[in-house]
């Protein structure tokens, strides 16, 4: 569950001259009317589904990663989103994942900044929901062997991410595999393929599976062995938003999981109860069991790498800037400042910077809220340059 700060319009001739919001105007919040209109057609019916699911089958459980910016708009846009999501975790059938609080590439610009933003989005998940989370993924799923070290000083039991078939070398992306670091971190791998199968293929009338009803799902599920696990994981907005409700995406997944629990065979699990059956101690098994990621991969594009955000002229001249301003940012005794700088780095931002064409290409302009990948990056310089002057 994540929403960006979109940015507003700030003209130019207006750097520097007065202190401005970047995110909102006075005559009008864009971010509010985008929030209310996907609690309305996305948060709202679908959580009230997953409620509905843990109360009438025991078996039935999940977990969320929610980035701080989505918890901090629907305290303020809608606070019934946060209400339902605490009201799920109650029930102790919902897991928390932790993740950077904005959303942020700062795992790969700024290990220092890395850690600050897990541990303030670690103190907001044990405020509004009285947890701490033991799992970790990072933004977009990026991971690598130098993100993982990162990851296991903070203290995570396992981190969820991409599998990725160039670093898999032929094995199955249903196992328990290890991080390349000294403490050997348990990794859970997205199942790419069944994930899609809901979040973008399904009410693609040219698919050949097309209409995918709740028993061809199971039946692809149960190609698995028992003692295998399929791990998805998608967009939360997949249902009501991007899959809206007239393609039969909420009854579809209500039949998916009675049916899948029909089956003695079939069970849903937590990450954390995940690992806690599936890993091994034996140090045998490490070798085979690593999953050697040397460089950064995401859930991202046919690649799944990290080209969505920082492939081009235009995404590498903002982020340089951004994270160029590190230290003195931090010196401000302005803390405004500070939370602005936070605010730019969320992913989103970069990633509408995309310049990709073909499949790739169409799915960056539909998460786009501005006409070109260049009026992005024209947005973002012009905000950029105005925070520079405040610290001047």
């Amino acid at each position: 569950m994540h929403q960006p700060h979109r940015l507003r319009e700030v003209n130019v001739f207006d750097v520097g001259h007065a202190d401005q919001s970047y995110f909102s105007s006075e005559k009008r919040d864009e971010n509010a009317e985008i929030f209310r209109k996907v609690s309305q057609k996305s948060y709202k019916p679908m959580l009230n589904l997953l409620l509905e699911l843990v109360q009438n089958h025991r078996g039935f459980q999940c977990a969320f990663s929610i980035s701080g910016v989505f918890l901090e708009q629907a305290e303020h846009y809608d606070p019934a989103v946060l209400e339902l999501i605490q009201k799920l975790v109650k029930t102790g059938k919902v897991e928390l994942i932790a993740e950077t609080y904005y959303h942020s590439l700062a795992a790969l610009h700024s290990p220092a900044e890395f850690r600050v933003q897990v541990q303030k989005h670690r103190h907001m998940l044990q405020d509004l929901f009285d947890v701490t989370p033991r799992v970790f993924r990072n933004t977009e799923l990026i991971y690598s062997n130098d993100i993982a070290a990162q990851i296991e000083e903070l203290g995570y039991d396992a981190i969820l991410t991409e599998a990725v078939d160039r670093y898999l070398h032929g094995r199955s992306k249903t196992q328990l595999y290890y991080s390349k670091t000294e403490g050997r971190t348990p990794l859970l791998l997205k199942h790419a393929e069944l994930s899609d199968d809901i979040a973008f293929r399904f009410s693609d009338r040219n698919w050949s599976s097309y209409p995918l009803n709740a028993e061809m799902y199971a039946d692809w599920v149960e190609v698995y062995p028992e003692n295998e696990i399929v791990n998805l994981f998608m967009d939360f907005e997949t249902f009501g938003e991007h899959q809206w409700e007239d393609t039969g995406i909420f009854n579809f997944w209500r039949a998916v999981v009675a049916r899948l629990l029909e089956r003695s065979w079939n069970k849903f699990v937590t990450p954390s109860e995940a690992v806690a059956t599936l890993s091994s101690k034996k140090e045998s098994l490490f070798d085979e069991k690593v999953y050697d990621v040397p460089d950064p991969i995401s859930w991202a594009d046919v690649d799944r790498d990290i080209t969505a955000w920082q492939d081009n002229e235009l995404q590498q001249d903002t982020l340089r800037q951004l994270y160029g301003m590190e230290e003195t940012v931090l010196s401000s005794t302005d803390r405004s400042v500070l939370d602005k700088w936070r605010n730019l780095q969320t992913s989103d931002h970069f990633y509408y910077m995309c310049t990709k064409w073909s499949a790739d290409g169409d799915v960056h302009s539909y998460f786009s809220p501005y006409t070109s990948p260049y009026e992005a990056y024209r947005r973002y310089c012009i905000i950029l340059a105005d925070l520079q002057e405040q610290l001047l």
